[in-house]
C-alpha cells in the first residue's frame, strides 16, 4: 500500500515471501492435478500440442469402437459361412445316397431331403447378420470400415447373397416327383381270373407280369403287386389303391383268355430330378462348384477379418502412443514436485524468519518511548 512505508529490508523480505507463496501455490496445483501444464498460460506450445494429440486420440478411440463392431459383423458372416458349407456337404451326401439307390421312391425321398437342406442354407444366410448388417444377404449390406480420422484409410467389404441358393451358389430346388395312382375294386381285380391267365402291370415302357390263376384271391394279387419294385398296393376291403413311382402313367390288365378284368390306369406321375444317374451327376457337379464358391468367399472374409483386426490392434497402439506423447508434454513429475514442495516450505519458513528479523530493526524506535 502506498500509504504505508516499509524499510528496504522488510520490503525485500516481503517480496521474497510473496514469490515463495506463488511458487508454493503452483507446486500444490501441480501435485493436485498431476499436470505441470494445466492451461495455455502455463506453456502455450506444450498445451496446444498436447491438446491436438488428445483430440486425435479421441477420434481414433471412436473409430476403434466401429472397428470392433466390424470385426463382429465379419465373424457373424464367417460363422454363417461355416454352417452353410456343412449344409452343402450334407446335400452332397444326399445326392450320393440317391446315386447308390435304384428305387425311384428312395430317390424322390432324397430329393425332398436335399430341398430341405437348401431351405436351411437360405435360413442360415438370412440369420447371419450383426447390428443391422448381414454380409450374406446381398444388396444393401456392404460394410465400410474406416481406419483413420479423415476417412482416407478404409476397407470396403462387399456382401454376397446366399439367401437364394439358386443364385450365386447355383443350387436350385429339385423336382421331387409324384407318383401315379389308380384304383380298382377287389371284385374287378379278380373278375378275369382263370387258368392260364396273367396280369400285366405296364409302367412307362416297363412291363411286369403277375401269375393270375383261377383261384387267386385279392389278397394274393395285392401281395404280388407289392413285391414289385416301386409299386404299392393297399385295400380298404373293397377298393384297392395302386401307386407306382417307377415310371410314367401305368396300366393294369389281364391277358383276357375268355373272361376279362376291366383295365385299370393310373396317372399323375412327374419325374424326380434325382430319377436318373445323369441328373444326379449334374447336381453333384453343381454342388462341387458351390463348395468352391463358398470356400473362396470364406477366404475373402478371412482376409478382411485379418485386416480389420490388425488395424484395430494398430489403432490401439497408436492411441497409446498419442496419449503418452501428450502426457510427456503436460504431466508433472510427482517426485520432483514433492521435493519442490518441501524446499518451498523451508524457504517460506526462512523468509518468514528473515521478515521477522528485518521488522525487529524497525521496532527499535519504540525503545525511545519507554
Amino acid at each position: 500500500m502506498a500509504d504505508i512505508t516499509l524499510s528496504q529490508s522488510v520490503r525485500q523480505n516481503l517480496l521474497s515471501l510473496q514469490s515463495t507463496a506463488d511458487l508454493l501455490g503452483r507446486t500444490q496445483d501441480r501435485l493436485a492435478t498431476g499436470k505441470k501444464v494445466n492451461s495455455a498460460l502455463d506453456n502455450p506450445n506444450s498445451f496446444f500440442t498436447a491438446q491436438g494429440l488428445n483430440n486425435r486420440s479421441n477420434d481414433l478411440s471412436t473409430l476403434l469402437d466401429s472397428m470392433g463392431q466390424a470385426v463382429q459383423t465379419i465373424r457373424a458372416a464367417d460363422q454363417g459361412m461355416s454352417t452353410i458349407v456343412d449344409l452343402v456337404e450334407a446335400a452332397k451326401a444326399k445326392a450320393n445316397q440317391a446315386h447308390q439307390s435304384n428305387l425311384v421312391s428312395d430317390r424322390q425321398k432324397y430329393a425332398a431331403e436335399y430341398n430341405e437342406l437348401l431351405a436351411q442354407i437360405e435360413a442360415v444366410a438370412k440369420d447371419s447378420g450383426y447390428s443391422g448388417k448381414n454380409l450374406l444377404a446381398g444388396a444393401g449390406n456392404d460394410l465400410q470400415v474406416i481406419f483413420n480420422e479423415d476417412s482416407t484409410s478404409k476397407l470396403n467389404i462387399s456382401a454376397v447373397d446366399f439367401t437364394d441358393t439358386s443364385g450365386l451358389l447355383g443350387l436350385p430346388d429339385l423336382t421331387v416327383g409324384t407318383v401315379s395312382t389308380g384304383t380298382v375294386t377287389e371284385a374287378n381285380l379278380i373278375a378275369g381270373r382263370e387258368a392260364g391267365d396273367t396280369l400285366t402291370l405296364t409302367i412307362g415302357s416297363k412291363t411286369h407280369t403277375i401269375e393270375y390263376g383261377a383261384s387267386a384271391t385279392a389278397a394274393e394279387i395285392i401281395a404280388s403287386l407289392n413285391a414289385l419294385q416301386d409299386v404299392t398296393a393297399t385295400t380298404d376291403g373293397t377298393t384297392v389303391t395302386i401307386t407306382t413311382a417307377g415310371g410314367a402313367d401305368f396300366t393294369l390288365d389281364d391277358t383276357n383268355s375268355t373272361a376279362n378284368m376291366a383295365t385299370v390306369s393310373g396317372s399323375g406321375y412327374v419325374q424326380s430330378s434325382f430319377e436318373t444317374d445323369t441328373a444326379i451327376n449334374n447336381t453333384l457337379s453343381a454342388i462341387t462348384e458351390a463348395l468352391n464358391t463358398l470356400r473362396g468367399q470364406a477366404s475373402t472374409f478371412g482376409t478382411n477379418l485379418t485386416v480389420v483386426e490388425n488395424r484395430k490392434d494398430f489403432t490401439k497402439n497408436m492411441i497409446n502412443t498419442l496419449l503418452i506423447g501428450a502426457d510427456m508434454l503436460t504431466l508433472a513429475d510427482s517426485n520432483e514436485e514433492g521435493a519442490n514442495m518441501l524446499a518451498l516450505q523451508t524457504r517460506q519458513q526462512l523468509s518468514s524468519t528473515a521478515l521477522s528479523m528485518a521488522s525487529q530493526a524497525d521496532q527499535n524506535v519504540l525503545r525511545l518511548f519507554q
